[in-house]
This record gives structure tokens, sequence and C-alpha cells, in this order.
């Protein structure tokens, strides 16, 4: 999936501008905890390693999704005006190919209230990693969810690879120019693994990341299994739906070589490119490690694009838009919740009644 994300980065970094048309109010689907969500948005800055992509400290920004007290508060926005009119002109229909109408994706109504008050006491971290080709908000759905759990999730955004960040003096900084695919690639995945390093340093002050968890789709899920490779704060990974083998079709190390914590793969339904890299993964790992495939779901159904794009009249595959939201929540916070917090609800031992529509295909349990 990596492969289709490269040649359309290609073909669409110099789309123009499209105005925005009146559109159906957007609003992502309510969290499933207990907690009140809260969110904060955090510029990071790394004066101690030069950006790679463009020179000068690396800079970057950061969302926290955390359990938060009840109490008033501003509603968190979805997408900040600068980076939303980008998406909304480039990134949705050409990066991403959504085959949306113009919308104005700053509107999108969340389930946060901007910096409200935490709940008390130490929480369990993950570590949000976007697809390449998609903001760090193109996961907000996921992360409010996590959050109303009783996780704090931090999403990052790389810079000049994501598609557009916006900073706090409203300044937009767009993807640079992919060029060679695999080396850009490798090179994207290695910025990665030391913006994440950097962003766990960055925050040791305020949160505990002496063990963390770490989701991403498509280039995400590589970069949550390099990175558990290289950092021992990351103890569990969840890899949706992407790739672990570079362009040129070699196997990433963790794919290579396995990994020692636990790692969940979920993968979309019908023809992928995975295989090779996860048969690879699995026969590698002696761990604890599971593959699940979710019927009727397309590569970007792991997204907020399960919710949204419906609500404006496109369908993304077979699966209602409610159950494939409430299927992967499931899933995903079975797993964090047994390996941060020691919690087993035993969902991801087998097939169950109750979500019939994830699999396990034979010998990934």
């Amino acid at each position: 999936m990596i492969r289709r994300s490269l040649v359309l980065a290609v073909t669409v970094l110099l789309a123009s501008a499209a105005p925005v048309s009146a559109a159906p109010k957007l609003a992502l689907p309510q969290p499933t905890g207990p907690y009140r969500v809260g969110e904060t948005a955090l510029h990071l800055v790394d004066p101690a390693r030069a950006d790679p992509w463009r020179g000068g400290p690396r800079e970057l920004m950061v969302t926290l999704h955390y359990p938060a007290l009840p109490g008033p508060g501003r509603p968190a926005p979805y997408m900040l005006p600068g980076a939303a009119a980008h998406f909304d002109a480039v990134t949705a229909n050409g990066l991403l190919g959504l085959g949306v109408p113009a919308t104005d994706w700053a509107s999108v109504r969340t389930n946060a209230r901007r910096d409200a008050v935490p709940v008390p006491g130490r929480h369990p971290v993950i570590v949000y990693s976007p697809g390449l080709g998609e903001p760090r908000t193109w996961g907000t759905a996921t992360a409010e969810d996590l959050a109303g759990r009783g996780y704090v999730v931090v999403s990052i955004d790389h810079t000049w690879e994501s598609p557009e960040v916006e900073f706090p003096d409203g300044s937009v900084r767009t993807m640079v120019d992919p060029g060679e695919p695999d080396a850009f690639l490798r090179k994207a995945l290695g910025v990665r693994v030391a913006d994440t390093r950097f962003v766990l340093d960055a925050l040791s002050s305020r949160l505990d990341v002496s063990r963390v968890g770490m989701i991403g789709h498509s280039m995400g899920g590589a970069a949550a299994a390099l990175t558990m490779a290289a950092d021992p704060r990351v103890v569990a990974g969840v890899n949706l739906d992407g790739n672990l083998t570079w362009f040129d079709g070699s196997l990433m190390p963790p794919a290579a070589d396995g990994l020692h914590g636990p790692f969940l793969l979920v993968g979309k339904d019908g023809e992928t490119d995975t295989g090779p890299g996860w048969t690879a993964f699995l026969a590698a790992t002696h761990g604890w490690a599971r593959q699940l495939k979710l019927l009727g779901s397309e590569h970007a159904s792991f997204t907020d694009a399960a919710a949204l794009p419906p609500l404006l009249g496109v369908p993304l595959g077979t699966l209602h838009p409610a159950t494939a939201v409430r299927t992967q929540r499931a899933y995903v916070a079975s797993f964090f919740d047994r390996w941060l917090r020691g919690r087993d609800d035993h969902l991801l031992d087998g097939p169950s009644p109750r979500y019939p529509e994830m699999v396990f295909p034979r010998g990934s349990s």
C-alpha cells in the first residue's frame, strides 16, 4: 500500500487549489470509553538535530488526546484552516484518492475539548503514526476513542513528509518532492523513527513513556514496527495494513528479524501487497503476533475515511461505516489493554460472533 501512495504523491504534489463548496456537516463517531476527551497541540523543536529535508532545527507538530474531566471547554478543531484548505485542494482527492466533493475540513466536529483539564494520574501512552500522504489528524477518531478509554495518544506529523503541517504562526509546510521511491521510503521511515524517539524524550517530563504502545496506518504501521525494533520504550505495536517490505521488495528489518514484543497486523479485504512482508514477519517473530483481516474493508478503512467520506455520499468498501469503526476499535483496544494494562478480554484469542467481520487467517492465531 506504500507503493500506491508514493506513486500518487509524485503525480499530485503540484495540484492547484479548488474552491470549497457547500457540503453536509461532518462529525466524527463518538468515543466508546468512559472518559471525556481533551486535546492539545504542541510545537516541538529539536535543536540538536538538523532537519533532514530542509535544514535548520527539526520542528514538529504533535497532538495529544487524553482522558479529561467533565467541564466546559472549546471544541477541539479537526484541522486548522490553512492545513484544511491544502487537504481539500491537494490531499483528499490527490494523495488519498478519496473522490469526495470540495469540503470545509476545518469544520468537522470532533469529540474533544481544547486544553481540557486532564483526569489526574499517569495514563498509558500510545503513539499514532499516519500513513504516507496522510496528516496526523486523519487518525483522530482512533485517537479520541483510545483517549476515552483512558490512554494518552500522541499523534505526530513528520514535517516535509506529511502532506501539510500548520504551525502556530499560520505557516503551512507541505510535502517535499519524493523523487526516487525506494530512497524516499527508506529516508522517510528513518526520519519517522528519529522523530518518534525525540517526541518521547520531549514528553518524558509530563508523561510516563517508559512503556508505550504504537499504532500506525500503512507507512505508519511500518514506522511502528521499525520504532519498536529501535527503541525499547515501545513495547507493543499495531500495523494497520502497512507493508513490511521496501519499495524494491526486500524485507524491512522487522520482517527479516522479527520483533521481541507483541505485534498485531490488521489488513484490508481482497488483493493486497502486504503478504510477503507479513508472512516473513510472522515466521521470524517467536513472541506474540497475530494477523487479522477486516472483511469488506479497503486500505483507507483504518483511518477517518471509514467515517467521513460516507457522510459525503462516497462509500468505502462494502462494510457499513459504523461496523468498520466499531470492529477495529474493539480489537485495537483489546490489544493495548492486554499489553499495556494487563487486562485480557480474550478477544484476540480467535474469531468472535460479536465481530464476524474480523477474521483470523489460517495460522495466525
